[in-house]
């Protein structure tokens, strides 16, 4: 989602200290932006990341026959494995 496809009606506050206001201060006038337009930008690019490093991942074509083979490959016995999974833990 982009923030130029939805007119802005929600406002977001941020509480920073002085250093890091002046930083982002000083990154957005570099950018040709003011703060707001620097912090949404930054904001939507990391959050955009952020989900599509859990949601998808890509491989080449070779990398996903070699991805298949390791899901089809018949399960293994790993007694030790076994055994950690089947004690309790620390916590219970």
């Amino acid at each position: 989602m982009t923030a130029a496809v939805h007119s802005k009606s929600e406002r977001i506050d941020v509480r920073a200290s002085t250093p890091v206001k002046q930083l982002l201060q000083e990154a957005a006038r570099v950018a040709h932006k003011n703060v707001s337009e620097f912090l949404l930008d930054a904001g939507i690019t990391a959050a955009n990341q952020t989900l599509a490093d859990r949601t998808r991942f890509e491989l080449t074509p070779k990398k996903w026959l070699e991805f298949q083979a390791a899901l089809d490959r018949p399960v293994s016995v790993r007694p030790k494995l076994k055994k950690l999974l089947s004690e309790s833990g620390m916590l219970g």
